[in-house]
Parts: structure tokens; C-alpha cells; sequence
């Protein structure tokens, strides 16, 4: 298995003196490779922003992030995005598809920005996990919530990344709908080998995974 990512003292503030709020305060967690966890706690204990600490889309204040020994803030700015799309699959609770392209063109839009061949067998791999096969000619606004997500997380997996970051990706679904996205996303994490990383406040979920961190303050707590 082996760690795939850690973090050493690993902080986030805002503003300053009295006003200074510690988003991240001092969090040391270590994820395994192929690990489920999940990130839970209430509204505003830090855990989107260490998500999005973790996943490279917000530097710390100080620590680091290590997704398999690499300090991920080290390189510049550039490294750091090409780092991001080829290493990480994001998949958030807007599904942040572009409506003016079909589902496929959606779901290989990644490995056009970064100028890979498709492999179609992967990708056809991917599609038939998620149960997109009769969608991929459709537009995103002519899908279901459920099956816009699913296409969310296609796309997410597309590019083979070490790790998935899923930030409250039921959060514009119904119940039913939830429980069926998280099992997907699950098992084509499972499927094709990744690390997945989840953001919940739906504790049913939560306890789809293998492991739960709980934050609270800023803090990692005992759950």
C-alpha cells in the first residue's frame, strides 16, 4: 500500500491579530494509496479549505503537502497546474460541466488540455463503470443531476490521477441519487486503482468509507 499523501503541520490563516481566523491549524494526516476517506465536519471547520490545500488549489499559510514525496507548493506556479492535472481528479458538488459540448467531449476535455492522445479503451472502460454509454451524445443540460455527476466524475478519472478529491459531491442530489454517485465513485476508484479523498456532511456516507477524519476548528479531532 504506502503513504501516497501526508501533510507536516499544515495551516491556513486569515487576517491578522485579534481578527485571525485559523482555517488549518497544524494538521499531520497521512493517507494510504487506494485508501477511501472521508472528511467530515460542521459548517466552517476548515475542511473544504484543507481539501483544497491538499488537492493544490490554495497555498497554505505554512507546512507542506506531499502527495508521493512531492512537496506540491515547492515548484512555481506552472509545475504546480501541470502537476495538478495530471496527478489529481477533482470532482465537486456543481458539476462545473461546459453545456455547450456533449457528454463524451466533456469527459476527455482534460487530456486536450494537456495535449494526450485518448486512450479510447480507458476511457470506454470508464463510461461503462458509470452507466453513461446511451449518454455520451447528450448535452449536459438535457441530464439528470445524478447522471451530470456522473459525467463530473468520468472526467475526473480520465486523466489516470494518483488521487480523486470529491468536495461534498452529493450536495445537489437527492438521497437515493447520493447513495448511488458515492458507490460509483467508490468502486471506479476501486476499478482503476485511485485514492480517494471525500468531503461529506452526510454521516451515511461517511461510513462508505474506509477511514473518516474529522475536523473541527481547524483540527483534526477523534471521531
Amino acid at each position: 500500500m504506502g503513504v501516497i499523501l501526508r501533510t507536516e503541520d499544515l495551516c491556513k490563516f486569515y487576517g491578522k491579530g485579534d481578527s485571525e481566523v485559523r482555517a488549518v491549524n497544524k494538521v499531520n494526516i497521512e493517507i494510504m494509496r487506494g485508501e477511501f476517506v472521508a472528511v467530515v465536519g460542521k459548517s466552517g471547520s476548515g475542511k473544504s479549505t484543507l481539501l483544497h490545500m491538499l488537492g493544490g488549489l490554495d497555498r497554505p499559510t505554512s507546512g507542506r503537502v506531499l502527495i508521493k514525496d512531492v512537496d506540491i507548493y515547492k515548484p512555481s506556479e506552472d509545475a504546480l497546474a501541470v502537476f495538478r492535472r495530471r496527478k489529481i481528479g477533482f470532482v465537486f458538488q456543481n458539476f462545473n460541466l461546459i453545456s455547450s459540448i456533449n457528454v463524451w467531449e466533456n469527459i476527455v476535455l482534460p487530456l486536450g488540455l494537456d495535449h494526450k492522445k485518448i486512450d479510447e479503451g480507458f476511457v470506454n472502460q470508464i463510461v461503462d463503470t458509470l452507466g453513461l454509454r446511451d449518454r455520451l451524445e447528450h448535452l449536459p443540460d438535457t441530464l439528470s443531476g445524478g447522471q451530470q455527476q456522473r459525467v463530473a466524475i468520468a472526467r475526473a478519472l480520465v486523466t489516470r490521477p494518483d488521487i480523486v478529491f470529491a468536495d461534498e459531491p452529493t450536495g445537489n442530489l437527492d438521497s437515493r441519487t447520493s447513495d448511488e454517485v458515492v458507490a460509483l465513485l467508490k468502486l471506479s476508484a476501486q476499478r482503476f486503482g485511485q485514492t480517494l479523498v471525500m468531503i461529506t456532511h452526510d454521516e451515511d456516507i461517511a461510513q462508505m468509507a474506509d477511514r473518516i477524519i474529522m475536523i473541527e476548528d481547524g483540527r483534526v479531532v477523534e471521531p
